[in-house]
């Protein structure tokens, strides 16, 4: 899993670049992707998001993807602003169903340079929202997240704080089926631990969850540990805990939890699991994704693993 390409499907739908003095391209049946390039016509996002509101036919627009707001020529620019434009353009989006802001890829911006902002006003902006993704955990803050019709939540960083995983876990989500977060290296920010996740785990919230994705943790072995006893896991039916830095420890834990032994589907890729170890989590009868093994760094008498998203 990288991040260096941009999303080319979304929300069910191939992803169009937005074009001044184009028409919209089925605006029902596209996502449209709003950035700032070097070579492109536009210096700031209020002239682009204005052409893009002009344009003809956009009300009827329900997946809109948001790439760099600003030049970066000067360095990362915090999402504030466009945060305000978007929101203040609600009115002109009644049918929007998606949403993804900070599609910014590692050649355009490393993830762990990508400042955001406060973006709570989407929850109430948006009532129609069916998905929300966002890149970049710098002074991300979601707020209290409350949304009836929310069904898939995901959160990409290469380091997330404690408080925004605070935030996810009191979240009122009646409706969500796919939380996915980047928990990160606390090298970048992510300095959560697994009691931080007790508000996602603990099986009250979440009634309809389906796929739990805790992705890219530095501390994989404690997290399996956790989501073992945890009771969401009598719920879901995917877990993904790729990306990080499981070995087998953690997967000592996992084969030990009756729980894991009923999932469908289970995604450790980009891990440090032995041989012995993967053999342990196929016999368990369901669908296992351990593609892409790493080998543990050492150094003298420490031993060093990595997350695949830090920088």
């Amino acid at each position: 899993m990288t991040i260096s390409d941009n999303l080319t499907k979304f929300h069910g739908r191939d992803v169009v670049d937005f074009e001044s003095g184009e028409p919209l391209p089925d605006p029902a049946r596209t996502a449209s992707r709003l950035t700032i390039t070097y070579d492109g016509p536009y210096n700031e996002f209020s002239d682009l998001w204005a052409d893009f509101m002009n344009s003809a036919g956009v009300e009827q627009t329900e997946a809109v993807i948001i790439g760099n707001w600003a030049e970066l020529d000067g360095g990362p620019v915090p999402s504030e602003q466009a945060v305000r434009l978007i929101v203040s353009s609600a009115e002109r989006l009644p049918k929007l169903r998606a949403l993804f802001f900070g599609d910014i890829t590692s050649e355009e911006n490393e993830i762990s340079w990508i400042e955001q902002s406060d973006v709570s006003a989407f929850w109430g902006a948006f009532p129609n929202l069916e998905e929300f993704g966002i890149r970049g955990g710098n002074q991300l803050q979601l707020g209290a997240i409350k949304h009836a019709k929310l069904k898939t939540l995901k959160v990409e960083s290469g380091g997330l704080p404690r408080a925004v995983v605070h935030e996810i876990g009191a979240a009122e989500l009646p409706e969500l089926e796919h939380l996915e977060i980047w928990l990160g290296s606390d090298s970048y920010g992510g300095d959560s631990r697994p009691q931080d996740l007790a508000g996602m785990l603990d099986g009250k919230r979440f009634p309809k969850l389906v796929t739990l994705a805790l992705r890219d943790c530095e501390w994989a072995d404690d997290l399996a540990a956790t989501l073992a006893t945890a009771p969401i896991l009598d719920r879901i039916k995917r877990l993904d805990i790729s990306l990080g830095t499981l070995g087998d420890a953690g997967v000592d834990a996992l084969v030990a939890s009756p729980a894991v032994r009923r999932l469908q589907h289970l995604n450790i890729a980009h891990h440090y699991v032995s041989d012995a170890g993967v053999a342990k989590l196929t016999a368990l009868e369901i669908d296992v994704n351990a593609a892409d093994r790493k080998e543990v760094d050492r150094y003298g008498d420490e031993e060093h693993r990595y997350v695949a998203v830090s920088e």
